[in-house]
């Protein structure tokens, strides 16, 4: 793989931008008028039916439709419910481990994966061996053999013309994209130092119920648990993440953090994090999460460069004068599927993969910092197989729910690599 340099990110990012344009002017000529997709779920959740019915509007504005053909998820009811609101015909709404299956089996074009974070590199393989364009919900892996996988499936899908499209939305979004935009022509100059903050609260928490079996329960409250979601630095802080690879234009090359538990009430994720990202050339991202409710809330990211700063504006003392193209205004999350539609139409299908692997790989490095106290290097979790990092798998995996050979862990119990 060709390093990431500064020049040929760039490079690029011009490319993916003049593409972006051309689909346009393409439909805008009405080839596509009155085109049916046919579409299938796999994860039947309020994210799932988010996302179903922002591709949807996203068609419309398109000028074509979606007729939604098959759905699954783990527990039958919610699967069904969902083909009684998306008029999918019952037999059609699968249940169970292996529901994904039969919706790959389908004759469904495109499949929108909104299952808990573990089995993402499993769906996401099953539906490009099927043939079929996938929109994927971030983040798309919960350990490093799982953030690999999504690589390797993503130049499949390039070698198949299939779309991969990632739920990492600020990418479809029209400010941050003009903020991209300009900081990649010289705006700041180059980026020396940024922080990146996602403070919340706890969105949820689901207690076990009497009499639950291990699997229901984990996938009930898969939030709360590290290998079903990666923890939150993975499952929500990937966001400011993915922002930071984005605008600096290439990866962390270090992470060292830290990170505790100390008010969550079930599962085994950590309360905050603070992570040190190392990017090379002597650029250090400060990384910030925290999930502890009535405490300060932000969720942003602010860079410092050379020649000026970004703080959800750009501030340039450059001196340039770069010309901003004009980006797609509204929903972002209508306009990651309005991009992924325009890109099949116009066959030249938009694959993110690695864009949202990368992103979820640089979440899961200061994880495994945080948990372990330990500098974590890029090369120990992509390259180096004789890392402790790099084999380093949370479970029980999606496989383990196939077979059944599910055990739910201990509270308060952290999955640590071997020593």
């Amino acid at each position: 793989m060709e390093p990431i340099t500064r020049k040929n990110f760039i490079g690029n990012a011009a490319a993916v931008g003049a593409t972006l344009s051309s689909f346009s002017v393409l439909t805008s000529r009405g080839e596509a008028s009155g085109r049916v997709f046919k579409a299938a779920l796999v994860g039947c959740g309020g994210r799932g039916n988010g996302a179903a019915k922002n591709l949807t509007a996203a068609a419309k504005q398109l000028g074509v439709s979606i007729q939604w053909v098959a759905a699954a998820d783990w527990f039958d009811e919610k699967a069904k419910r969902c083909g009684k609101k998306f008029e999918i015909p019952e037999a059609r709404c699968y249940g169970g481990a292996d529901g994904y299956r039969k919706v790959m089996e389908s004759d469904a074009e495109i499949v929108v994966q909104a299952t808990t974070p573990n089995f993402r590199p499993l769906h996401l393989e099953a539906a490009v061996a099927a043939g079929k364009h996938s929109f994927v919900e971030k983040p798309v892996a919960v350990d490093p053999p799982g953030a690999r996988r999504i690589i390797a499936v993503g130049e499949q899908a390039k070698q198949k013309a299939l779309a991969i499209v990632a739920g990492t939305q600020r990418r479809h979004e029209a400010r941050y994209r003009a903020a991209a935009h300009q900081i990649h022509n010289g705006a700041i100059g180059d980026i020396l130092n940024g922080q990146v903050y996602w403070l919340g609260r706890v969105p949820w928490i689901r207690p076990r119920k009497p009499g639950q079996n291990d699997p229901d329960y984990l996938i009930q409250n898969w939030l709360n648990w590290s290998m079903m979601s990666g923890d939150h630095i993975c499952e929500q802080h990937v966001h400011n993440l993915d922002v930071a690879n984005w605008f600096i234009g290439r990866n962390p090359v270090m992470a060292n953090g830290f990170g505790g538990r100390s008010k969550r009430t079930t599962g085994d994720q950590y309360d905050f994090f603070s992570i040190d990202f190392d990017y090379g050339e002597g650029c250090h991202v400060q990384s910030m999460c925290r999930q502890i409710a009535g405490c300060y809330s932000r969720v942003g990211e602010v860079f410092a460069g050379t020649e000026g700063t970004y703080s959800g504006k750009i501030k340039s003392g450059a001196g340039l004068d770069i010309k901003v193209p004009t980006f797609r205004e509204g929903n972002p999350y209508v306009n990651e599927h309005y991009h992924m539609l325009e890109s099949i139409i116009a066959e030249k299908p938009l694959n993110e993969a690695e864009t949202v692997a990368n992103a979820t790989m640089a979440a899961i490095m200061g994880r495994i910092s945080a948990y372990t106290g330990q500098i974590v290097r890029w090369s120990d979790v992509m390259d180096n197989e004789k890392s402790r990092f790099y084999n380093y798998a949370v479970g029980p995996t999606a496989e383990d729910f196939e077979t059944g050979n599910v055990v739910a862990p201990e509270d308060d119990v952290i999955s640590l690599p071997p020593a």
